[in-house]
């Protein structure tokens, strides 16, 4: 059985990023009959926790995050990818801790 798209999804920032913590949410269904839908491209929520996010600013974290899909991005596997993209500290304090 091949892998499921989220399950893609969590290897490849896994191999291309040191994670801390990550969730990926598939939003597809909400989306149906959405133009990127009907292709077979699937909508994504992901939460990224890396020290590599450091020192960067958010348009730097989300092309790490795009380059870690890589050909996923543009092929009809992912049509929509929603990135929260956080450092250790930054998700400890959105958490409250």
């Amino acid at each position: 059985m091949s892998e499921s798209r989220v399950a893609m999804i969590e290897r490849r920032l896994r191999e291309a990023l040191r994670v801390e913590a990550v969730t990926v949410h598939d939003d597809s269904r909400l989306h149906a009959g959405h133009a990127g839908a009907k292709d077979g491209g699937g909508h994504y929520r992901v939460l990224v926790v890396s020290l590599d996010f450091t020192g960067r600013n958010t348009i730097q974290r989300h092309r790490m995050v795009y380059d870690a899909m890589g050909e996923a991005m543009r092929a009809d596997t992912i049509h929509a990818l929603s990135i929260q993209a956080l450092t250790p500290e930054e998700h400890r304090q959105q958490r409250g801790s």
